[in-house]
């Protein structure tokens, strides 16, 4: 979705890609040209036979609420322009509402998943969303869909338990832009790096996941050297200065950074005190609909790791982008005290929830497809 200043650029960074061992390309028709020049990529790599061993595993979208037809118009037009007779996965774009699941399972949606099936034209259907994890465990109750696509970060663990429980039944999960959405970790401010140290804030993020289970990450690659450190994560992680093997046991994180993962974690809470929001969510409710844990996260964020500018640039773009994020911000908060007696840690929430604001309100940026 990333490298779209002109085709050679996205053939550029699918040669990398293939280099760096990835398989798995994730586009949309939301993209702007990004489908477009992935199939104009895949035919050059074609020419000169280059391919992952087992070729390409490609998932494309279509966005809940059109009817069958329209969806059937929708998907032909991905396959033309991606050069593709079929897409490995198809995934409803942006489940993030009950009426969109409510599409996928009883409407048109779930007419057109079925047909895609039916005809050969997808192997498998999924869904991404941006939505609360209550509607996210109802979808993946279901049985509709093989795979699923989250919001799921080393500094957002809200939703790992449903990852789990989603890996556990065999379904693929894919991590939704660890390196920008996890906390614009390619360009960490200093005390963030100060807090990972000796390791890079994004490898321990990476590896965290991977760590996890979670069986592919969304990079966003704009340019080739996006890709270094994919190309680095070669398998389970090794102690640093050894021979780059380790026990199949150890996972893709070594004692060093699980130490580094524990610093970092102490680092954030020292910083917080006795101010930190430690995400239970039992304060919700709220009776003015305030996304309390969420605000509260980015304040952790900001205060606990430096990381203003992420936190800033998320909570200013709330109430700018639909149902694909929240819709009110801290403004809204009526100092009602509701939430005060749900809290297990006592945290004086509303002044928290205001503070936020004053930390993190500025002008708003517009988000990246809209």
């Amino acid at each position: 979705m990333r490298a779209l200043d002109s085709p050679s650029q996205m053939e550029s960074v699918l040669r990398s890609a293939m280099a760096a061992g990835i398989n798995h390309l994730d586009t949309a028709p939301g993209y702007g040209p990004a489908e477009t020049f992935l199939g104009l990529a895949l035919a050059a790599l074609q020419r000169d036979n280059l391919a992952p061993p087992g070729g390409w595993r490609i998932t494309s979208k279509v966005l809940p609420g059109c009817d069958l037809a329209h969806g059937q118009e929708q998907l032909r037009a991905i396959l033309e322009r991606l050069g593709v007779a079929q897409l490995t996965n198809l995934a409803v774009h942006g489940l993030n509402l009950a009426e969109h699941l409510e599409w996928a399972l009883h409407g048109p949606g779930a007419e057109l998943l079925e047909w895609a099936l039916g005809e050969g034209l997808v192997t498998q259907v999924g869904f991404s969303s941006h939505g609360k994890p209550e509607l996210i465990e109802a979808a993946l109750a279901s049985g509709r869909f093989r795979f699923c696509s989250l919001h799921l970060h080393l500094f957002d663990q809200t939703r790992l338990p449903l990852a789990r429980a989603a890996l556990a039944g065999g379904l693929g999960v894919q991590a939704i832009s660890p390196a920008d959405k996890g906390g614009r970790l390619y360009d960490p401010p200093a005390e963030l790096v100060a807090d990972c140290s000796p390791f890079h804030p994004l490898e321990l993020a990476y590896r965290f996941l991977l760590d996890q289970g979670i069986s592919t990450l969304s990079l966003g690659a704009e340019q080739p050297g996006d890709l270094a450190w994919a190309a680095a994560l070669t398998g389970p992680s090794a102690p640093r200065g050894g021979s780059g093997q380790s026990s199949p046991n150890e996972g893709w994180l070594n004692p060093e950074q699980r130490a580094a993962l524990g610093r970092l974690e102490a680092a954030g809470r020292e910083r917080l005190g006795t101010e930190r929001c430690g995400q239970c969510r039992a304060c919700l409710p709220c009776p003015n609909g305030v996304p309390i844990p969420e605000l509260l996260r980015l304040r952790n964020l900001a205060v606990g790791h430096g990381m203003e500018t992420f936190a800033a640039e998320r909570y200013n773009l709330i109430g700018r982008a639909g149902h694909w994020w929240e819709e009110l911000n801290a403004e809204a908060c009526q100092q009602c005290g509701a939430c005060l007696p749900r809290c297990p840690l006592e945290l004086p929430i509303p002044e928290l929830l205001a503070d936020t604001h004053r930390r993190l309100s500025s002008a708003p940026r517009r988000r990246l497809w809209g």
